[in-house]
């Protein structure tokens, strides 16, 4: 690899790319000076004046990934170098930049990586078809001979490929299509946080940026949005040099290419991404320095701008006035042709797959609060309630949980738009789309874990469930308004973001050459915070700004997508709900969970124990000591059924939600001897989960207690009675004996409580179980035909099984009469033989007692 890439990379291309990366830097620098100084005056203006939309409902989180990683595990890597598939041990951590090591070990030891992928720019796929079609276009107009075998095996039929257009590519393997699901939604939330832009605190050198990257593009004839506006700075100025720099290149080395066309296209990845290594070798140390410059001139800026303010205002809105004079008649006209008639239709395809999304996140977020109060219903307290919001913390962060919401959105679709407007693809909205969903989910955990941690406070676990769901209806509230609220915003930053560069190219050929003589007007002091360019563009959003906000009023007005109007503002109904917002993340497994203690959690931790206890979002299990080239090591789903479901089918939603206590919490088996086959009810969305829940009524602990006592009475006559004369009938009674055994069976029957029918002990049938009241004061009747069938498999599980009791468990429920029966019961069965009728009426007084302790166990209950 290295002969082919030194062979064509050779000391005078390499020349020719940083004369070419110099030469867009420098361009660059200029711009990005001019709009730095414009972006400051801007900052210390809304500075002194104030502004701003509706104030949010809900709390923000500072640090939401504190000591978290998102994913790790191991897959199978190609390397490029050997042409092997070889294990490697991926690890995710907060940052998203994947890191892969040669095992788990090396990780743990701290040992630095194999490698690592900065995914901002990737692409993620999971066919081999889709990633071939992107790769015919790496290399267009070359004819070569086509290769009837592809110069890739994959090692499972499960793969999962990282394409870039400039950089290298990364090819893995997944064991199993679960696992190949899993680590496509990582790695597509990868690719998500890094495309995401640049921070929105920095207020100068953000705006700064991004202005002169997109007047750098405008000036050489692109106007519409760039899908490689991602990344950190210096990535994405290796881009801008990159999209004018790659085709030149292109052109020269293409036909000294060797081989068919896809081992052609190969080896030109491999040159694209060493040329993509240099530039951004380059750009970092000079875009550093022009911010350097720009950032040690801003004192004297900053103070003059605040000495001159009311000055350079007057002198800007005089310039703007000639300006919109000039501007808005051929601005207003093309608006009305070109533009106003497509606004609804765009907006339309926006809110819709939009609002689905966001509605998802609504719906996600009300599952897992549901289902964790159905699991603390059912026998839950403070630690189990750790255990849930440990996991429900980090929900937003989950891409495996998230992946419904996400895929919603990735419907959009702006077909028979994007040529006309210009627009590159919907990809750029569809990720700013996802990322806001992922805010509101954050927001919404982080409110609700807020609130719910300051009511627990003082309140016993028997008002845990009313706490959280008076907490849940409350964060649901406030998620509905924000989550307008920022649809909205989305909405007319998306129509912006179309229209704007669209008005721009129609407008500037006849109004570029009139624009200079206005720059006369400004006074020299104030030419660098007045830029008559600017001004024009500030005109032109300002033309079309009016139309953008009548549509997005009225689909509010309509609420077809359920958005607030404008003209509701809600107050904040907890004035202390924000002084939360300061407090420090809840560690809910410390202070709710078990007190564990962990070794080396002292100030003289390694660097490597630390990376050790790391929690990770996506929860998985690591097995150590096995063989590391096995492929089922690549990722395996954690067994303990107390876990909240990572990812379900779309066709086993209603089946996990209806059997949710079965998975999470068992309903006291040992008290009623018999597994429950009746779960929580659904809940219809919107509605939270209600204290009063009923449940199936227990069965009597008499009986169960009883029929066990009887059935041992009985198998210890028969093994007496067998060992007396050694010998079995074919019936299974011993000879000579058949008539006492029958009568002590029969007389044992007779000890159940009289409100009970006899248990047939040949057919396996047991009694329908007595009323008992059930938990939250209500008493349930189970239909009798229910009854019946559970009494069926009851005393089925009964004989097939031995029954195990919880000695402590029933000494709740079983009162001192009861204990009585119980020894009178196991003493009269054992005399059978020899005593008849006095046998019978002790039986007859267990009976009794066993029913006046039913009587007991309703009161106690």
């Amino acid at each position: 690899m290295g002969d082919l890439i030194s062979s064509h990379l050779d000391e005078g291309k390499r020349e020719i790319i940083a004369a070419k990366t110099s030469e867009v830097l420098g361009e660059f620098g200029r711009l990005y000076e001019q709009q730095y100084a414009v972006a400051l005056f801007n900052k210390v203006r809304y500075d002194v004046e104030g502004g701003g939309g509706p104030q949010p409902q809900l709390l923000h989180r500072k640090v939401p990934l504190e000591n978290k990683s998102i994913f790790s595990g191991m897959l199978l890597q190609y390397i490029e170098e050997s042409k092997k598939w070889r294990n490697r041990f991926l690890f995710v951590p907060d940052s998203y930049r994947i890191s892969f090591y040669e095992n788990k070990q090396a990780h743990d030891r701290g040992l630095h990586p194999k490698g690592s992928i900065n995914c901002a720019g990737f692409k993620v796929l999971k066919s081999m078809e889709k990633y071939l079609e992107l790769l015919d276009t790496s290399l267009p107009d070359v004819k070569a001979k086509v290769s009837s075998s592809p110069f890739l095996k994959c090692a499972t039929q499960y793969p999962v490929i990282l394409w870039h257009p400039y950089g290298r590519h990364h090819y893995f393997c997944a064991a199993t299509e679960k696992e190949q699901e899993k680590w496509h939604a990582v790695f597509q939330d990868c690719v998500r946080h890094t495309n995401n832009g640049l921070s929105e605190e920095c207020k100068v050198q953000t705006p700064a940026f991004t202005d002169a990257v997109r007047l750098y593009r405008q000036a050489n004839g692109q106007y519409g949005t760039w899908d490689m506006m991602c990344g950190e700075p210096p990535q994405i100025l290796a881009n801008l040099v990159m999209e004018k720099l790659l085709p030149e290149l292109r052109d020269q080395i293409s036909p000294r290419l060797k081989g068919k066309m896809q081992e052609r296209q190969k080896n030109w990845t491999l040159i694209a991404d060493a040329v993509y290594s240099l530039v951004q070798s380059q750009t970092q140390p000079q875009y550093e320095a022009i911010v350097q410059r720009c950032e040690a001139g801003r004192p004297p800026l900053e103070a003059s701008i605040r000495t001159d303010m009311d000055q350079i205002i007057t002198s800007k809105e005089h310039v703007t006035n000639k300006v919109r004079a000039l501007v808005v008649p051929k601005a207003e006209k093309l608006l009305k042709v070109s533009i106003e008639p497509y606004i609804g239709s765009i907006l339309e395809a926006l809110m819709e797959p939009t609002s689905r999304g966001f509605f998802e996140v609504r719906d996600v977020f009300f599952r897992e609060l549901v289902e964790m109060s159905k699991n603390l219903l059912n026998g839950g307290n403070k630690e189990k309630l750790g255990e849930y919001m440990e996991k429900i913390s980090m929900l937003a962060y989950h891409p495996v949980k998230m992946q419904c919401c996400y895929e919603k959105v990735e419907q959009l679709s702006l077909e028979g738009l994007q040529q006309r407007f210009d627009v590159t693809s919907p990809s750029v909205f569809v990720q700013r789309a996802q990322i806001l969903m992922r805010e509101q989910m954050d927001d919404a955990v982080y409110t609700f874990e807020q609130l719910l941690h300051q009511n627990l406070e003082g309140h016993e676990e028997e008002d845990l469930c009313k706490t959280i769901q008076r907490c849940q209806d409350r964060v649901i509230k406030k998620y509905d308004y924000d989550s307008s609220t920022v649809r909205k915003r989305f909405f007319r930053e998306a129509l912006l973001q179309i229209f704007i560069p669209y008005m721009l190219k129609q407008l500037s050929p006849s109004c570029s050459a009139d624009l200079p003589r206005f720059q006369e007007l400004i006074f020299e002091d104030f030419s660098r915070f007045i830029l008559v360019e600017s001004i024009f563009e500030e005109v032109v959003l300002q033309t079309v700004m009016k139309d953008i906000m009548m549509a997005v009023k009225e689909a509010a007005v309509q609420r077809k997508h359920n958005l607030y109007r404008d003209s509701i503002v809600l107050t904040n109904s907890d004035p202390n709900l924000h002084l939360l917002g300061d407090n420090p993340s809840i560690d809910w497994a410390g202070e709710y969970g078990e007190k564990q203690e962990v070794d080396g959690e002292h100030e003289g931790d390694s660097a490597a124990q630390k990376r050790r206890r790391m929690k990770q979002v996506v929860s998985m299990i690591q097995v150590d000591g096995h063989n590391a080239t096995l492929p089922n090591e690549s990722c395996l789903e954690v067994p303990s059924v107390h876990d909240i479901p990572e990812e379900q089918g779309e066709g086993d939603s209603d089946a996990q939600s209806s059997s949710v206590s079965e998975k999470a919490v068992p309903v006291k088996e040992e008290v009623s001897g018999s597994s429950s086959k009746e779960t929580a009810p659904d809940l219809p969305n919107g509605t939270a989960p209600k204290l009063d829940k009923k449940e199936p009524a227990l069965k009597s602990p008499q009986d169960s207690e009883s029929k066990l006592a009887i059935e041992s009475a009985i198998q210890q006559i028969e093994d007496a009675v067998q060992g007396e004369d050694g010998e079995q009938s074919p019936d299974g009674t011993a000879p000579g004996k058949t008539e006492e055994t029958i009568s002590a069976k029969a007389e044992a029957n007779s000890a159940l409580p009289k409100e009970a029918p006899p248990v047939n002990l040949e057919d396996q049938t047991a009694p329908s179980s007595t009323e008992e009241p059930a938990k939250d004061q209500e008493t349930i009747t189970k239909p009798k035909q229910e009854e019946q069938t559970d009494a069926v498999e009851n005393s089925s599980d009964s004989h097939t099984e031995p029954q195990q009791h919880n000695t402590d468990t029933d000494s709740g429920f079983q009162s001192p009469a009861n204990e009585t029966a119980e020894e009178e019961e196991l003493q009269a069965a054992t005399a059978t033989m020899e005593v008849g009728q006095e046998k019978h009426s002790d039986s007859e007084k267990g009976g009794e007692d066993a029913e006046k302790g039913a009587d007991t166990l309703t009161t106690q209950t």
